[in-house]
């Protein structure tokens, strides 16, 4: 597990990883969060949900690139897992996915009552989001996984092929 990674959020896998007895130390990781000594060549990098997803591949884009480079140019298999929750289970479905940041919602006074005045944003929505993650997907040889916040550790266990004791 990669000393970087969020100490709220390693404390909840943490918890998760001592539940189903899974053995792990921390250390800096040349690319992404999570790997077996078992096998170093296929890595994990946790997502919290798609905001951050859409963080990473519009503001953060060059340094987001330079770690799907680095990890194809060490022929490193990055899976980016996404813990966005129930509604979101396959890649195809971040194409329905309404980013709650597209819309600004502002009131405005219409004939002396107060209205929601929605008004389009720049950010991105599922449409775009799907296309740009498919083209990473192509382009980095990228899998993308989700699943829930409390399904986390099972999932990391399950991507890398680890055992799990009981």
């Amino acid at each position: 597990m990669d000393t970087r990674e969020h100490a709220k959020e390693w404390e909840r896998i943490k918890g998760q990883f001592d539940a189903l007895g899974v053995q792990y130390f921390r250390s800096k990781m040349y690319v992404g969060d999570y790997q077996s000594l078992d096998n170093p060549r296929l890595v994990i990098d946790r997502k919290k949900d798609l905001q951050e997803i859409c963080g990473n591949v519009c503001q953060q884009h060059e340094r987001f690139k330079a770690e799907l480079l680095r990890a194809k140019e060490q022929g490193i298999k990055l899976v980016i897992l996404c813990e966005h929750g129930a509604d979101i289970k396959s890649l195809e479905d971040v194409y329905f996915w309404s980013n709650p940041r597209k819309y600004q919602i502002r009131w405005k006074t219409v004939n002396g009552k107060r209205v929601k005045d929605v008004i389009s944003d720049k950010a991105v929505d599922g449409n775009q989001l799907y296309k740009s993650l498919c083209t990473i997907r192509d382009r980095y040889s990228v899998d993308f996984v989700f699943c829930q916040k409390e399904e986390t550790g099972q999932k990391i266990i399950e991507i890398l092929g680890g055992q799990i004791d009981g």
